[in-house]
């Protein structure tokens, strides 16, 4: 029950916030916190992987944008033309096509959004299970820039791929009907219901870690971070570990490209890009490489900040100095900041302090 009420606090911050914002008429702020609160499941998934497991990746735009494209894809490619087919024909069998009507008014045909979401996450669990066998026994910068090469590679399919829309990438996707009453869409009338829809999912997934770090699982990951060969001695399967952990924050990133591309209703290959995993890693190593709740709050500032356009042109550049400045000052977190120690690492002040130790 404590972790469970851990989660009141931030539920009262969450309604605090929708009510602030109704009762000053700037309900426009919940666009870009609802869209803060998808790209924070991601990082909180990714905080876990990093901090926990011990795994640095530099590729989680890769399945971020795995799970967003095969959504929009398959709820806006039309598959009239292809209604003789076997599978098409089974599909809609079982109820996993919808008919419509496009912008023409033209009959259309699509996967419904349950379907391709599901479709979307089992992809992404499924890459992320054929790559992380042979990825995960690598080590440091290597594991990095093997996570790197699969961003890119992910980015050049996006962009390349008439399918997936090329460098337009896919508009028009419709909005994701969850439940009767509970659509997932960008439309101003869905503002509200959307922003709680997105926050609780984001609590759900930060429920479902905080049980996971403190359960049986959550301690054979710690001893791997602090020592996998130390681990191994003791019966801990490393590898396994690590590759759940590595399928389940690819699972968290689908989800969140899934929800966040039907709310803006389309997606573009900039979500794939290289730049946009190491902004990931950045506000990960911001909140502290293994605290949940820092990689959330600090999720949502940054995130929340960039989507308001407070870094103008430099945001990618702010990303890169920000990480630059955690990793020299502060690697275990800002929350966790020792202003002391950041003096103490300036060349004049440690000469000073020498000096006057020695007098």
């Amino acid at each position: 029950m404590g972790k469970n009420f851990v989660l009141l606090p931030i539920v009262a911050v969450v309604i605090l916030i929708q009510l602030l914002t109704a009762w000053t008429g700037s309900a426009y702020y919940l666009t870009q916190l609802t869209m803060s609160a998808y790209y924070s499941l991601l990082i909180v998934g990714l905080c876990v992987l990093m901090g926990y497991a011990g795994q640095i990746s530099l590729g989680h735009a890769g399945f971020f944008a795995i799970g967003g494209y095969l959504s929009a894809a398959l709820t806006t490619r039309n598959l009239i033309p292809y209604a003789d087919n076997l599978a098409v024909r089974l599909m809609s069998s079982l109820g996993c096509l919808q008919a419509g009507k496009d912008v023409y008014g033209d009959p259309l045909l699509v996967v419904t959004p349950w379907v391709a979401c599901i479709i979307a996450i089992l992809a992404a669990l499924l890459i992320a299970f054929l790559l992380g066998i042979p990825v995960l026994k690598l080590k440091g910068h290597y594991l990095a820039m093997a996570t790197l090469g699969f961003g890119i590679i992910i980015y050049r399919i996006v962009l390349a791929s008439a399918y997936f829309g090329e460098a337009d990438g896919i508009s028009g996707v419709p909005g994701f009907l969850l439940a009767p009453g509970l659509l997932v869409s960008g439309d101003k009338a869905y503002r509200v219901p959307n922003y709680y829809i997105a926050w609780t999912v984001l609590l759900l997934a930060m429920l479902l870690l905080r049980h996971l770090i403190d359960s049986r699982v959550g301690r054979a990951l710690r001893a791997i971070h602090g020592s996998p060969e130390a681990a191994d001695a003791m019966g801990v399967d490393t590898a396994r570990f690590k590759l759940q952990t590595f399928m389940l924050s690819a699972v968290f990133s689908a989800l969140a490209g899934v929800l966040l591309t039907h709310y803006n209703g389309g997606i573009g290959p900039s979500e794939a890009s290289v730049m946009k995993s190491v902004r990931y890693v950045a506000i990960v190593a911001v909140g502290g490489m293994a605290n949940i709740w820092g990689a959330l709050v600090m999720g949502m500032v940054l995130n929340f900040l960039s989507l308001r356009g407070f870094f103008g042109s430099y945001d990618d550049a702010v990303f890169g100095l920000i990480l630059i400045g955690i990793m020299l000052f502060a690697p275990e977190g800002i929350l966790s900041l020792q202003f002391g120690r950041i003096w103490r690492s300036i060349p004049l002040f440690r000469r000073k302090t020498a000096a006057a130790k020695e007098v």
